[in-house]
């Protein structure tokens, strides 16, 4: 179950494929469950469910509260 404002860390699968990192900036589904909207550090936003390879980072900044 994720919130608006945690992360999803997708593992890299291969060798020599870094983490990726996107915020959680919609919950679609009920009850903290997937899709989610996701926006990547570079700005691009998608709607994904994320798979067994990826964890919910709950840590949020200051100012998130």
């Amino acid at each position: 179950m994720a919130c608006k404002g945690d992360r999803l860390v997708m593992h890299g699968r291969a060798v020599g494929r870094q983490e990726q990192v996107v915020e959680i900036i919609e919950v679609l589904g009920p009850d903290g469950t997937p899709p989610y909207r996701v926006r990547a550090e570079n700005g691009h936003e998608t709607i994904m469910s994320p798979g067994p390879d990826t964890v919910v980072d709950h840590r949020r900044t200051a100012d998130e509260g």
